[in-house]
């Protein structure tokens, strides 16, 4: 009689795109309720776009649950993804805005500065999109968008007698967020530099100022 064949471990088959997304959705939800730190969600994603079987996958996510009830509301921790606004806005008339720190950006940003000059820093954001949007208006005044260093970064803004930086656009790590920044500038600027992530301890999102 014939040997059969061996077989294979359905652990061992080759995961898809579709199954790393379902689980990088996991681990951002899990960093969206506190519980995982930056340093952590960073780590298990960089590893979820490595992984190409689902035996490698299957540790990233064993120690969280996939289907959460609605947490307790407690001080610090970040609203779940679904209470993440899909757009906001940041606005400095003869004065300032500033976003940086562990915050949650929607998918779409909009910014206006006249006579003034805003922040957006980026590099501790908890990216609960694969893809943000940031569209920065500046007149007479400056609007400062700070990414991370292995962003994939898309710059299609304009400037008339203003600038707006375009040296930061480029491709990123694999799995990396896309950040894609549009606007004008007239009479002032905005600038768009990459820096390295910072790394501190999680002290939930900053208060908008």
């Amino acid at each position: 009689m014939a040997d059969l064949p061996e077989r294979l471990d359905p652990r061992q088959l080759r995961a898809s795109d579709a199954d790393r997304e379902r689980v990088a959705d996991v681990l951002r939800t899990a960093a969206a309720e506190g519980r995982l730190d930056l340093d952590e969600v960073d780590e298990r994603l960089h590893a979820v776009y490595a992984a190409r079987t689902y035996a490698e996958l299957e540790p990233l996510v064993r120690d969280l649950p996939s289907a959460q009830a609605s947490p307790v509301p407690m001080q610090g921790v970040p609203p779940r993804p679904g209470e993440v606004p899909a757009s906001g806005t940041a606005i400095a008339v003869m004065s300032g805005f500033t976003r940086r720190g562990p915050w949650i950006p929607p998918r779409l940003l909009t910014c206006f500065a006249f006579w003034g000059g805003g922040t957006i820093d980026l590099r501790e954001a908890r990216m609960l999109h694969g893809e943000i949007k940031i569209r920065a208006f500046a007149v007479m005044g400056g609007v400062q968008v700070i990414v991370p260093e292995d962003a994939e970064v898309h710059v299609t803004g304009s400037g008339v007698m203003g600038g707006f930086g375009q040296d930061a656009a480029g491709p990123g790590r694999h799995g990396a967020p896309r950040i894609v920044i549009t606007g004008f500038a007239f009479w002032g600027g905005v600038a768009v530099e990459r820096r390295r992530r910072k790394r501190r301890a999680v002290e939930g999102p900053s208060a908008d100022q």
